[in-house]
């Protein structure tokens, strides 16, 4: 009986060997965490963070809301933005999502009318 309880209290051991390989697999979890994620986001933060930083006037920029338009002048963190002819919001800089390039549309192919004889 003595025997048994030993036994019990001593664990036999882990299948997988022990707490040391499952804080080695913990940690490798951890490594791919962070180089598929964690890196990534933090690189694309300071891009973005240098391109708010770099805006000037002439600028085009859409904001987080969808809004297009060119950057009129730039006080401190806040942007005035002219979306139209003589018509200017104020917009955080925060609120801009980036630099708005338009998509340039393929011009429709001229159609020929066939020789009238």
């Amino acid at each position: 009986m003595i025997a048994l309880l030993a036994q019990a209290a001593d664990g036999g051991g882990s299948p997988l060997g022990g707490s040391l390989n499952m804080l080695f697999l913990v940690g490798i979890f951890f490594l791919i965490f962070y180089f598929m994620i964690m890196r990534p986001q933090q690189q694309q933060q300071r891009k973005h963070k240098s391109f708010i930083d770099g805006l000037k006037k002439g600028d085009e920029v859409v904001t987080s809301g969808g809004i297009v338009g060119k950057v009129a002048a730039v006080q401190g963190d806040v942007l005035n933005v002219e979306i139209a002819p003589n018509v200017k919001v104020r917009v955080l800089k925060s609120q801009v999502s980036g630099a708005y390039a338009a998509k340039e549309t393929p011009a429709a192919p001229a159609t020929e009318e066939p020789a009238k004889k």
